[in-house]
């Protein structure tokens, strides 16, 4: 290296398409390879020189990380997904090569705790559909739209008290619910009351509110008898994960008038969502859009900026995640 020379950049390998502000910032710091950039197919750039020496990885939750890919890239010992669940990555496999994990922390937190509610709201108030409604010319013809229901008083029972969770339930508590919780143990310092038991959880709550982490144990957490449990005029709103819901009994359930309403911002298989909910008034439909705000994507850009820098300067990554 001649005098003077700045040394090289890290490199990173880039499985998932950057926005061209992220892009701007990153490859100001980091020696950006992106897959999708290459005239090479994916499989074939995967097994590269180029990839296979990297050290880190850019991923996201559409992704898997699982051994076939980490066959494929040998010097792998970082990968920074810039979802905030894990479900997409192999943790044995991670451990078993030496792989550390890092995802996005707190950083959707609020405004996913935001938008929960605000699905919540649309459907008890049915602003979506009385816009409908109102663009469909109707006011004039049937006169007033039929009532909606109030937020405040009703028992909302929080399936994860995580992080978002959390939030949910603070913003929930101003509108005077009454707010209950499962999770895996009971949360220190928390005055909702607990449960262990999705089922009994459910038939004490006008409504779920789904925010928990997909894994095995919780796939289908939200199931016939849980959805029977709620009752017929029962409500339920996922933030989290498609899959944490059963989506067949869902629709069974919504179509022969078994639940209240729905309020779904995430499918099973996305983004195909069961063509039956598209005409059912008492659904609000949004495309897996809970985290997008300029607010949250800006905490992500710096978020994933400190835990490669904390990588390869041989420091704790900032959100590491031991599962």
């Amino acid at each position: 290296m001649a005098s003077g020379a700045s040394p090289p950049l890290p490199t990173v390998l880039v499985l998932r398409w950057l926005t061209p502000t992220f892009d701007a910032v990153l490859s100001a710091r980091f020696n950006l390879l992106k897959s999708y950039e290459s005239p090479l197919s994916h499989d074939a750039f995967l097994a590269s020189p180029a990839a296979a020496s990297a050290s880190a990885a850019i991923v996201s939750g559409g992704g898997a990380v699982d051994a076939a890919l980490l066959d494929l890239l040998p010097s792998l010992r970082c990968v920074v997904t810039t979802s905030a669940g894990v479900n997409h990555i192999d943790f044995a496999e991670c451990t078993r090569r030496g792989v550390a994990v890092a995802n996005a922390g707190t950083v959707y937190s609020v405004d996913v705790a935001d938008y929960a509610v605000g699905l919540l709201l649309d459907v008890l108030r049915r602003v979506s559909e009385s816009e409908r409604f109102l663009r469909g010319g109707l006011w004039p013809i049937k006169g007033e739209y039929p009532l909606g229901y109030k937020l405040g008083g009703k028992r909302v029972g929080i399936v994860g008290l995580g992080s978002i969770g959390s939030e949910i339930a603070k913003r929930l508590e101003a509108f005077c619910c009454i707010i209950s919780y499962l999770s895996r143990r009971p949360k220190p310092n928390v005055s909702y009351k607990y449960f262990s038991n999705i089922c009994d959880l459910a038939a004490e709550c006008d409504i779920l509110v789904v925010s928990c982490a997909l894994n095995s144990e919780t796939r289908h957490i939200i199931n016939k008898d849980v959805m029977q449990s709620l009752g017929r005029d029962g409500v339920i709103i996922n933030v989290g994960r498609g899959a944490l819901i059963d989506e067949e009994e869902l629709v069974h359930h919504l179509m022969q008038g078994e639940l209240g309403g729905a309020g779904l911002d995430v499918f099973e298989n996305e983004p195909s969502v069961p063509k039956e909910l598209f005409s059912m008034d008492n659904v609000v439909l949004s495309p897996h859009l809970a985290v997008h705000t300029p607010e949250s994507f800006s905490g992500l850009l710096q978020l994933i900026i400190e835990n490669l820098e904390a990588f390869f300067s041989n420091k704790p990554l900032i959100t590491q995640v031991f599962e």
